[in-house]
C-alpha cells in the first residue's frame, strides 16, 4: 500500500470511529466502553478530521472572562464537563486559565486528561445524564462542555446540572452538534431554564465549525441568582 493510500485508510478509519460514537444511544456502559477503547487513538483521529470545537469553546471562555468577570484568568475557576482526553483544558491553559477541573464518563479518557498536566483535578466515571453529586452548587465561574451534547451521548436536561454547579453571574459555555440541536428538545430546555430564571442566553453562535463538514451551535449562558 502506498503512503497516500495508507493516509486515506487512516482518515477513513478515524471518520468511522467518530461516526460510530453517535450511534451509542446514551447508554453509559456502552459509551464508557467505546471511549475507553478509543482513548489511545482519539486525539489523532479528531485532529485528522480538523476538530476545532475545543479551541472555539476555550476562546469563548476567554472572551467572557475579559468582558465580564473582572479577575485575572489564573484566578477563574473552570469545570470542563466531559473533558475527554483534555483538549479543551489544553486550550484553556494556553489562554492563561489555571484553575481547571474536569470529569468524564470514561476513566481511561480521564486519565489521558490528567496526563496533560493542565488540570487541578479530573474525575472519571462521572455521568452527566445523572446528578453530579460530587460537585456542589455554585462551584465554578465558568462551566464548559464541548462535544458532549450530541447524538447518543448526553440528554438536553444535562444542562441543568451544568447550570447548578456554576456561580451566579458566571457562564455555561456549551457546544451542540447542529443535527443534535435540531433533533432533540435542547432548545426547549434552554427556554425552560430561561423562563425559570436560571440563566439568560448571552449569545449563540449558529452553524459554527466543528469537525470536517459538521457544524455546531455554540451557546453562552449567563447565570442568575436562581438555581435549577
Amino acid at each position: 500500500m502506498s503512503i497516500p493510500d495508507q493516509t486515506s485508510a487512516a482518515e477513513q478509519a478515524a471518520r468511522h470511529r467518530i461516526e460510530a460514537c453517535y450511534e451509542l444511544d446514551g447508554d453509559a456502559g456502552r459509551l464508557a466502553q467505546y471511549y475507553g477503547a478509543w482513548a489511545s487513538a482519539y486525539d489523532l483521529d479528531v485532529s485528522r478530521e480538523g476538530y476545532c470545537g475545543p479551541k472555539i469553546v476555550a476562546e469563548l471562555a476567554g472572551a467572557m472572562q475579559t468582558a465580564y468577570l473582572g479577575r485575572e484568568r489564573a484566578a477563574i475557576s473552570i469545570l470542563d464537563a466531559g473533558c475527554g482526553t483534555g483538549l479543551v483544558g489544553v486550550q484553556l491553559e494556553r489562554l492563561g486559565f489555571r484553575l481547571i477541573d474536569g470529569f468524564d464518563l470514561s476513566e481511561t479518557m480521564a486519565e489521558k486528561a490528567r496526563q496533560t498536566c493542565v488540570y487541578r483535578h479530573v474525575r472519571g466515571d462521572v455521568n452527566l445524564n445523572g446528578p453530579l453529586s460530587d460537585y456542589p452548587n455554585a462551584s465554578y465561574d465558568i462551566t464548559a462542555s464541548c462535544g458532549v451534547f450530541t447524538q447518543g451521548h448526553v440528554r438536553p436536561d444535562g444542562l441543568r446540572e451544568l447550570a447548578r454547579v456554576t456561580r451566579p453571574s458566571g457562564f455555561v459555555i456549551a457546544s451542540t452538534r447542529k443535527i443534535y440541536a435540531e433533533a432533540t428538545a435542547f432548545e426547549d430546555e434552554v427556554r425552560h431554564l430561561q423562563d425559570a430564571g436560571v440563566f439568560a442566553l448571552e449569545h449563540c453562535l449558529k452553524d459554527g465549525m466543528l469537525i470536517k463538514e459538521d457544524r455546531a451551535h455554540y451557546w453562552i449562558f449567563r447565570m442568575t441568582h436562581s438555581r435549577p
